[in-house]
């Protein structure tokens, strides 16, 4: 319980974050751009996996994706981890199942996001969570680079 509480407080104190290994993009406000939405990989991954999308906990919390009996996985962009382990160590908590941590790497900056992922690995070798990276090679891309994922944003219109 200590861990979880010390892993909280690490979250919310606001670690400074490496986002300058990202594109940006500006709208409203400045954010790091990923070509594909969370969603798709999420739909890639829990199908491979036997998951489900989705799934609702008692508190209402929704997991990413959950292999029954087995994991509670949540799954974030590189940039993102520390939020990442905040939901795995509730989900844990309130399922009794182990946390996975799913990173997604963009492969333009394959490299530069190795920092969050050695920066994962750590945590999680202390929370006892599992970690697993993967790329957009999960998502079947066609010759124009979009997946097969109607909801993703690189089906949709720029103008969208």
């Amino acid at each position: 319980m200590r861990k979880i509480i010390i892993l909280f407080l690490l979250i919310f104190i606001g670690i400074p974050a490496h986002a300058g290994n990202f594109e940006y993009r500006y709208g409203r406000c400045k954010y790091v751009y990923h070509p594909h939405s969370e969603s798709s990989y999420q739909h890639a991954y829990c199908s491979m996996n036997a998951g489900i999308e989705e799934y609702e906990l008692p508190s209402r919390a929704r997991v990413d994706c959950y292999i029954p009996n087995k994991y509670v996985c949540e799954l974030d962009f590189a940039n993102k981890i520390y939020e990442m382990f905040g939901q795995l160590a509730w989900y844990s908590l309130e399922t009794g199942l182990k946390g996975k941590g799913v990173i997604i790497l963009d492969k333009k900056y394959e490299k530069k996001q190795m920092y969050y992922v050695e920066k994962a690995r750590k945590m999680a070798e202390a929370y006892g969570f599992e970690i697993e990276v993967i790329t957009d090679d999960i998502l079947n891309l066609d010759e124009n680079g979009k997946c097969p994922y109607k909801d993703c944003k690189c089906n949709k219109n720029k103008g969208d």
